[in-house]
């Protein structure tokens, strides 16, 4: 009988990780944001987003696209680039393998409505208390995030 190595416990991203990486996210989100949405309104942009004379590009532009590159990033990267930089990537909690599309659409899909409820505080902040710095996304969906093994 071969002898199987130890299993290790993976490291899992803290909330101080996360939210850092969460960061870089955001600013790399208003690089592409914010010339597609001038280009289309011009300067008056911001006028017009207050009148609400925006609403069909702001749905494309700070929704569904960026919900979509994002899915389409944790399938194939695993992270986007702010978990990237922060060498951690999200997986299966149970495998530790990639995450499946169902599961990180499911992710994504409680993280826009954590968002829109105004309670991402909550589910978010849990990343912190949690043994496996799961936050409520992460537990509903069944991932983890972990720092990848080089590190």
């Amino acid at each position: 009988m071969a002898d199987n190595p130890p299993t290790r416990e993976p490291r899992y991203a803290g909330f101080w990780l996360r939210l850092g990486a969460s960061v870089i996210d955001i600013i790399v989100l208003l690089a592409i944001i914010a010339p597609i949405e001038i280009a289309v309104y011009g300067r008056e942009y911001p006028a017009l987003a207050m009148a609400g004379k925006t609403l069909a590009v702001d749905v494309w532009t700070q929704l569904v696209l960026p919900l979509l590159a994002m899915i389409v990033l944790w399938r194939y990267r695993s992270a986007t680039p702010g978990l990237m930089l922060m060498s951690a990537r999200i997986v299966d909690a149970a495998t530790l393998a990639p995450a499946t599309v169902g599961r990180l659409s499911v992710r994504a899909f409680v993280l826009l409505v954590m968002w829109l409820l105004f309670i991402p505080l909550i589910g978010v902040i849990w990343i912190a208390f949690d043994k496996r710095k799961q936050g409520w996304h992460d537990k509903i969906a069944k991932t983890v995030v972990i720092r990848s093994a080089d590190d």
